[in-house]
Formats: structure tokens, sequence, C-alpha cells
């Protein structure tokens, strides 16, 4: 073995440009694709955009104009617009910025300064273009390099920060921006901002109520049991309701920014609308009854606040501030009197909440003996041997608690057949993916009660491996992914599980976690090349590259693809599409369009989008007239 040097020559300082390029997650978290809605290139966005919220906060700027497009970002506020002397410092020096006096930007979300300079180094091209009081300063980057550093000069144009940039695609590789993502992010923030107008791409974003207008849009389409509660506070607004749907429903905020992972103020508000609730009733019910198809929208303004991450989905603040009161009473002293007053207040609200506890706790009872045994059966199934081929992250002990830095990185492949689960089990990373295996065709749950989850040993065992079995905070894996065949049983498998999901844990679905796996359809190769093609567009122009009479392989299944190749499809170029349920999916709609009666209409949907040929277009028609007749039958 060649021995190592280790002397001076080794040691190396890094500028700020060359540290953020070569260590990009310690400034926005992972990279990704695009696919996921805290991948790094949303990241850059909102790092920019919050310089231009803390400015509409401080009441300067009542509008902000953004413009995405694939592979271009444009953000101008009207704000005061920065300094024209510290232009160039701002989006380059690490370490300086206005809020770090923490009197100007008291409860900010961008407190370290590094958005700027990591979208700027992040990016092809960067410009920032700062318009104050007659003047405006320019400058230019690339790749976080200074190209273009003209002197101040005379404006017309109002007060304010034009910031546009192209994102690094060696940095970002083979990302797409998903609007849908990037206008959830903007809806929030003018949800937390009541009377702030955001232009996106020529649509209006405004809000007059705030978080009463988040909540009211979430459950348009659902079934809530009460009208939704708002209640409003220094530092503190909530808006709370009671659907129908499994799970509880979150979505919190800190100083602006969407906390995807929660933290210690939803910790405290999952403590105390228990506590308030029981109080007001005078009875000790069971915490889970209390929160079954509670949704939620909590905001909270904390003082210098401190997360788990650069990325600041998770607060890990314990005080609402230096000298303050913890998070936890805070939260508390605030429910224990504005609910318990509305409450009083509203006494139809309140019997329309005690009524949803207690047939919470009917159900619950309900399935109690059912599930004590799905637990027996479980654990004398033997999972971890027969049907999971677990992480070894995991080190196969379910009891094992993963540092959430590294469950980050797991992936769980769903797979059907022997052959499939064969070939991605070898071609996996055995460190962070793991597979679990199906039996045949999952049971059609649409319309069934979780009893089904207990009682249908698949669905049971899938549960169990995933370890939602008591509550969806304990998922396993970051990333559970659907992987089935490319063929109309591919499909109609894809739709079966959809609908489990979406049926029985929906807040997988709303949080994040549920993609589908997104393999080639043709190996396209002659003695030299070999291309892998995703759809039939693809396939031709490998024909014309290739020229000549290439060898052409259709894969209809994913055991006809080699562990060798499959290495490649689940590894650093994975793709992956992710199920999202837009702003306007009500989930009883969805499940009885894709899994009710086999209408024609649904028919052609599916087959619009089955990536298949015209025979198994013809297959799938057949098949779908014998399931019709055997359910009339």
């Amino acid at each position: 073995m060649a021995e190592v040097t280790y002397n001076e020559d080794n040691i190396r300082s890094l500028d700020w440009r060359e540290h953020i390029r070569m260590r990009p997650g310690m400034y926005i978290g992972k990279l990704g694709d695009g696919s996921s809605p805290d991948d790094g290139i949303y990241i850059l966005i909102k790092e920019v955009i919050d310089n231009s919220i803390d400015e509409y906060v401080m009441g300067y700027g009542k509008e902000i104009q953004i413009t995405v497009e694939e592979g271009f970002v444009s953000i101008r506020d009207y704000g005061r617009g920065i300094p024209l002397g510290k232009v160039v410092d701002v989006v380059s020096k690490i370490n300086t910025g206005g809020k770090y006096d923490s009197k100007a930007f008291k409860k900010s979300v961008g407190l370290n300064g590094v958005g700027l300079k990591a979208a700027n180094a992040l990016s092809d091209h960067f410009k920032v273009q700062a318009y104050r009081e007659g003047k405006t300063k320019m400058a230019e980057f690339e790749k976080g390099n200074l190209v273009n550093n003209p002197k101040q000069s005379k404006a017309k144009e109002d007060n304010g920060t034009l910031v546009t940039f192209y994102p690094d695609q060696s940095i970002f590789k083979n990302y797409k921006f998903r609007m849908e993502f990037i206008e959830q992010q903007l809806w929030n923030y003018v949800y937390l901002n009541a009377g702030l107008k955001i232009r996106f791409n020529g649509k209006v974003l405004y809000s007059k109520n705030g978080l009463l207008d988040l909540l009211t849009k979430k459950t348009a389409n659902d079934v809530i049991r009460y009208p939704i509660i708002h209640l409003k506070g220094d530092d503190i607004e909530v808006a709370i309701t009671h659907g129908q749907q499994y799970g509880e429903q979150y979505h919190s905020f800190v100083n602006g920014q969407n906390t995807t992972q929660g933290g210690t103020h939803l910790i405290a508000f999952r403590e105390s609308i228990v506590n308030t609730l029981r109080g007001f009733f005078n009875k000790n019910y069971d915490a889970k009854d209390i929160r079954a198809s509670i949704i939620t929208a909590l905001s909270v303004r904390v003082e210098e606040p401190v997360f788990e991450s650069q990325t600041k989905t998770k607060l890990g603040s314990q005080t609402i501030g230096p000298g303050g009161p913890t998070l936890r009473t805070f939260v508390n002293d605030f429910l224990s009197k504005s609910l318990d007053n509305f409450l009083h207040q509203n006494p139809d609200t309140a019997k329309a909440i005690q009524a949803r506890i207690v047939q919470s706790e009917r159900e619950r009872k309900d399935i109690a003996g059912i599930k004590k045994l799905a637990n027996q059966r479980a654990k004398k199934a033997n999972l971890h041997n027969k049907k999971l081929r677990d992480c070894r992250l995991h080190f196969n002990d379910s009891s094992r608690k993963v540092k959430e830095e590294d469950k980050l990185a797991t992936t769980i492949f769903i797979t059907e057949g022997d052959s499939a689960s064969g070939s991605i089990t070898k071609a996996r990373n055995v460190q962070t993916q793991a597979v679990f295996s199906l039996r045949g065709k999952p049971l059609n749950c649409f319309g069934l009660t979780k009893k089904v989850v207990y009682e249908n040993e698949e669905f049971n065992l899938l549960q169990h491996a995933l370890n939602i079995e008591d509550s969806i905070d304990d998922l396993r894996y970051n990333k559970v992914v659907i992987s089935t065949d490319a063929d109309v049983d591919g499909m109609h498998i894809r739709l079966l599980l959809l609908t489990f999901f979406l049926q029985f844990f929906p807040d997988l679905v709303r949080n994040g976690h549920l993609f589908i796996l997104d393999t080639p359809l043709f190996r396209v190769r002659d003695k030299k090349d070999t291309y892998y093609c995703y759809s039939e567009t693809e396939k031709q122009e490998a024909v014309k590259k290739l020229r000549g009479k290439p060898e052409i392989t259709r894969f209809k299944g994913l055991g006809e693809i080699s562990p060798e190749e499959f290495s490649d499809f689940i590894g650093s170029e994975i793709r992956l599409d992710p199920v999202v349920l837009g702003e306007d999916g009500n989930i009883e709609h969805i499940l009885t369009y894709y899994m009710g009666k086999n209408t024609p209409l649904r028919q052609e949907f599916i087959i619009d989008n089955l990536k298949v040929e015209k025979n198994e277009v013809a297959e799938f028609k057949e098949t779908a007239a014998v399931e019709e007749t055997a359910e009339a039958v």
C-alpha cells in the first residue's frame, strides 16, 4: 500500500465560493432533481424570496414579481433595495448582511446571510441589481466569480432589488422545475403575510385572511365537521378543523418558513390541543382520538430561531426568544385561553368536536382486537427475512432509532414478484435502500374501512415494514417508491397501492414521501453504444443516432432488466415521479375516479397515460371488460 503524505501541502483554505460548491449540502440540504419540494433548486428560490419577504414584514414593498422558466429564475421586490455600496459584498461575502442587527430583523427567517451567497455560488450566471432613490447598482457573477461590476448609475425604477440566476446544471444534474411545488411555496408566503401580492408567471397570488384562507383552500373539496376556527394572538396564529380522513394534517410555519418536518412548536401544539379539549370537556379522552382527522395551520414568530438544518424545515428552538417563555408554555397558554373561550361562545362547534372525538374512540376500540392479532401475525411472518430486504442503516431492527439526517437518505422499493424484487435487491445500495416484495396483486381497498389494513396479510406486513401501524411519525424510510412493471398489470398494481396509501395513510403522501419509479421502456444498442429510452420519442432519437439496424429491446417487466443495468436506474441516474396531492385534490373524488367502476372515461385516461404499445392497449381494454363483468356478477 502506497504511503499517503500528510504535510503543509495537504492543508487547504477554501474561499466562500469553493466551499459552497464543494459542500452544497451544508447550505441548501440535498441537491435532488426537482422531484421533491425540498430539493436544492427550490431552496435557492426560497432563500432569495425570504429577503423580499423580510422587506415586506418591515413595512416596505407590497408586491413581489417572480418568473420561473426552465433553467431561469427572476425575483423582483419593491423593498428598500440593498444599499448600493454593499451590493457585491451582500451576495459574495460570507457573514455579510443586514440581519445581524436583531433590532431591524428581529424575527427574520434568513438570519445568517447565507442564502444569496449560496444562490450565487451554485448558479451558472447570477445577477443582482439594487434600486435606491433614483440610483442603481448592478453586479454579475458566473459560478460565484465576479465578471461584471459597473459603477452606480441613475435609474427611474422604483426602489427594490432584482435577482436573476440560472442554476448550475453541473451541480443540479437532470433537474426539472415543477411549477406546482413553487406555486405552493408562494401561496404559503401570501397566507402568512396577509396583504402581500405575488405575481408568479403572470398569475396573481393574494390572501386577505391569512391562515383562514389557507385552511379554507386546503379543505375546499373535503367534508369538514365544523366551520374553521381561526385564532390570532401576538406572534401566533392558528386555524383548526376536523375532517373525515385518516391521520393528522398539519401545515406549520415559523417566521414565514414552512416547517415541513415540524419541530418544537408543532410538538407544543399537538400536546396543547389535547390538554385544552380534555379540560373543556372535563374528560380524559385518548390523545389519538382528539387528534384523529384534525386539520390545522399553525404559525409562530420566534426571535432568533434555531433550526435543525440550513434548509429550516424543523424548528429546534425551545423558547419564543431570549429570556422568553418556552414554546410549550407559550402555545399552551394561548390555546387554553383563546380556544377555550371560542368553544364556550360557539357551543355547536364544541358539540361537533366532541362527536368527532367519540367517533374516533369508537373506531379505535373497534379494531383494537384485530390490530393486536395482526401485530402477532407480523412477528410470526419473519417479515425481515421473507418480505423485506432491509437496508444496513436499520440493522434489520425496527426498534433502532436512526438519526434524522441518516433517515433522509433511506429509500424502500415496493415491488411485485420474485424476478423484479430480485433484480432491485442485487442492484441496490444496501446501506440506504430496502426492498419490500408483494405477493400478487394487492386488494382493492377502495371504500373499505381501516380494518382491512390489519385483516389483509399483505397490507399488514407492508405497514409493519414501513413502521406506520401506530403513527406516520415513525416512518422508517424517507422515500417510499412504488416499483411496478411498465405494462397493464404494473399500472393496475400501482393504482391499487396508491389507493392503499391515499385512503389509509394520506399524510405519507402529503408529506412528500411517496414516489413512482420511472424505468426505461427500451434499450437501443449496437456494438459500440447503448441508449436507455424512457419513451417512444427517445427510442426513435436513439435509433437515428446509431443508424443502421440497432438491437431494440422492449422492457415489459423489471425482472427483464439485469441487476448490472438496474444499478444505474436506482442509483445516481434514478428517475422518480413524486405523488403530489394538488391544492384542490380531494382524496375521495380521486379514488372514486381511479378505482370506482370501470367507466370509459377512466379507461381512456389510463390508456393515454400508459407507456405501452397498441397491442397492450387492446389487452387493457379486454382486462377492464372482464373485471367490470366480474364486479356486476
